[in-house]
């Protein structure tokens, strides 16, 4: 039997009951934490949790290996992640693959940042467009999909949910300062008016799931050299405002209350 289980948003604390049942019960626990982690809490805690060893994966034993599958055949084996498991489109094609195979699986699923961003901005959740995601750039690689995304749903009147790159095998998580200066360096390349600029309304988060969240609202330019803290962050591009949200965005997120004379 094979299980994928997801850890939550921030520590040891966010896996699920059914999940800890799970990873307690189970033969043999792999992990992989190169798509995501969880920054408050260490690997021995989440050992101690559930009783046993967990063997860390590298990027290839997952997604060009997946010997915890062919071990699945014989034993009970579950593989862990931050998040919710079925996120990553990687982990999809581990539910492919027992398919194929006849092994069966299960899959517990933890808090999301697609579903906990969103709630913590304040904002409501129909609407939301296109997620789009910064990259960190390199050589010859400095795509202008996200902010054409950003765009896209602007003129929809949608709000957007902007992830920031992880390389968590290099230690490397991008942060609100540098997703919004990727944002301006598009913008200033452009050769036409681009819907988002330096006085454009973004909300900053960081370190959704634990005490110490940080959500603040305003302009780009207010907001590139605010200080968020530790990762992991994410921005939200508003769009039309409703009333209840720009009060929350002022309440709650330090907006200028200015910002209700335009709802």
């Amino acid at each position: 039997m094979f299980y994928l289980v997801g850890l939550g948003l921030f520590d040891e604390k966010d896996i699920s009951l059914k999940g800890l049942e799970c990873l307690r019960s189970v033969d043999k626990i792999y992990a992989e934490f190169f798509t995501s982690r969880l920054f408050g809490s260490s690997f021995e805690a989440i050992e101690d949790l559930v009783g046993q060893k967990i063997e860390v994966l590298v990027r290839g034993e997952v997604e060009e290996e997946s010997k915890f599958i062919e071990e699945a055949r014989t034993k009970n084996v579950a593989l862990i992640t931050g998040g919710d498991p079925l996120i990553a489109t990687t982990h999809s094609d581990f539910l492919v693959q027992c398919s194929k195979k006849g092994i069966e699986y299960e899959v517990i699923h933890g808090s999301s940042i697609l579903s906990s961003a969103p709630a913590i901005s304040g904002l409501q959740g129909y609407k939301f467009g296109k997620v789009t995601t910064i990259p960190f750039p390199d050589y010859n690689f400095y795509p202008k999909s996200p902010y054409e995304a950003i765009e896209e749903n602007l003129r929809m009147d949608l709000h957007t949910l902007v992830l920031l790159d992880i390389q968590a095998h290099n230690d490397r998580y991008m942060t609100v300062n540098q997703g919004l200066e990727y944002l301006m360096n598009i913008h200033d390349t452009l050769n036409r008016e681009g819907l988002v600029d330096e006085n454009t309304l973004a909300m900053g988060i960081a370190r959704v799931g634990s005490k110490n969240v940080c959500v603040k609202a305003g302009a780009i330019k207010e907001l590139i050299d605010f200080d968020f803290g530790g990762p992991l962050h994410c921005i939200v591009i508003p769009s039309k405002l409703h009333i209840v949200e720009a009060e929350y965005l002022v309440e709650i997120a330090g907006a200028n209350p200015k910002l209700l004379d335009d709802v």
